[in-house]
């Protein structure tokens, strides 16, 4: 099969690779029919989270089932399902509790859950962006979409991890609530949309690209700001919230735009990437106010502003969303047109294209914002 494999920093090739088969009983083999590019593949792009050589990367992808183990229950070959990021067995504490996210069985590697096409520290999952996939706990570790829906693959395709991911990073959002979104890309632009369903008075989004605001004001309706016009982008904001926002969501994550005063190359250095969303956030945000950090963090933190956010009560939610709890919900929303999670969608790409696409995602060009890939 064609898959799209990590090769190195800036490095991503289409390789044929072996197809994949059913390992144990639950598993079941999907035909992809489309498949996302995250912001947090840009971390593997990038080498911010260690791979090997020819790793299949992806984990936003969906597709038609073509083989089940003798374990699988509830689905059959020819189902539509969407395959959430999150791999989980269902069982587990976590599991019952709503933390897929922290699977318990899912990843023997590591202390944290088990994600596609993440890297060995997260289970060792090949990922989505192929051909074909094994998924592991099948009737868990998938969305069925109903086989009487009228929804296009687009529709529906987000719910493996953008649309839940940015539902849960505004979990806490209370009416009349002032949220303030750092990043447009296209887990802050759904973020900004669901914020109001929420029930938001005011949401902030900040960036520095300029197609990126302009789609966040145009589409979303929020108040703008491009951090590359101020050298205090937090102080103004929290000056501009009149005492700062009740909700600052991070959206951005360790390659963010790296603050004038971080200091990187030390022997004592074991930071990867920026802290600067998580300063900012800290600048921005009201006494007893809450931090998201939905945006990928991997490794120790050089300066994190812990004495200012202990000193004015700030609380921090951060992690991987346990996503497949949330889909079915996520799924009738959707299907009942209560927002659309296509309109972040500028570019169609086919999975041969995938290298042209890595790059200008990362580079943001084309009036780019999210790539989605068709085998």
């Amino acid at each position: 099969m064609k898959a799209v494999t990590y090769q190195g920093l800036d490095d991503i090739q289409v390789k044929e690779m072996e197809d994949p088969k059913i390992q144990t009983g639950d598993d079941m083999v999907i035909r992809i029919t489309a498949s996302g590019i995250c912001g947090s593949d840009l971390h593997l792009y990038k080498n911010g989270i260690p791979l090997e050589e020819d790793y299949i990367i992806g984990h936003e992808p969906m597709g038609i089932v073509e083989e089940v183990g003798p374990e699988v229950k509830n689905l059959k070959k020819g189902d539509r399902v969407v395959i959430p990021f999150n791999v989980s067995c269902g069982t587990c504490f976590y599991c019952e509790h709503q933390m897929e996210s922290q699977c318990d069985e899912a990843n023997p590697h590591a202390d944290n859950g088990g994600l596609f096409g993440y890297s060995k520290q997260f289970g060792n999952y090949p990922g989505g962006q192929a051909e074909f996939l094994r998924v592991p706990y099948a009737d868990q570790t998938s969305f069925k979409v109903p086989e009487s829906s009228e929804l296009d693959d687009e529709s529906v395709l987000f719910l493996s991890d953008v649309i839940p991911t940015s539902w849960w990073s505004v979990e806490k959002v209370k009416k009349g609530d002032t949220v303030l979104v750092l990043g447009c890309g296209p887990i802050g632009l759904m973020t900004q949309k669901l914020a109001w369903i929420k029930g938001a008075e005011r949401v902030i989004a900040v960036d520095h690209v300029p197609h990126r605001l302009e789609h966040a004001r145009r589409t979303n309706n929020v108040e703008v700001y491009n951090m590359k016009e101020t050298k205090e982008i937090g102080a103004l904001l929290h000056e501009e919230t009149k005492g700062g926002a009740d909700v600052v969501v991070d959206c951005v994550g360790m390659d963010g735009t790296v603050h004038p005063e971080e200091e990187f190359g030390s022997d004592a250095d074991n930071q990867a990437g920026t802290i600067s969303p998580i300063v900012t956030a800290s600048q921005a945000v009201r006494k007893f106010g809450l931090i998201q950090l939905t945006g990928v963090y991997a490794s120790a933190a050089n300066d994190f502003p812990l004495g200012d956010l202990f000193g004015r009560n700030v609380s921090l939610k951060m992690g991987q969303a346990p996503v497949v709890h949330m889909m079915p919900k996520l799924y009738e929303m959707v299907e009942n047109r209560e927002f659309d999670p296509t309109d972040i969608i500028t570019h169609r790409m086919s999975i041969d294209e995938a290298p042209e696409a890595y790059k200008i995602f990362d580079k943001k060009e084309d009036g780019n914002i999210k790539v989605v890939l068709k085998p």
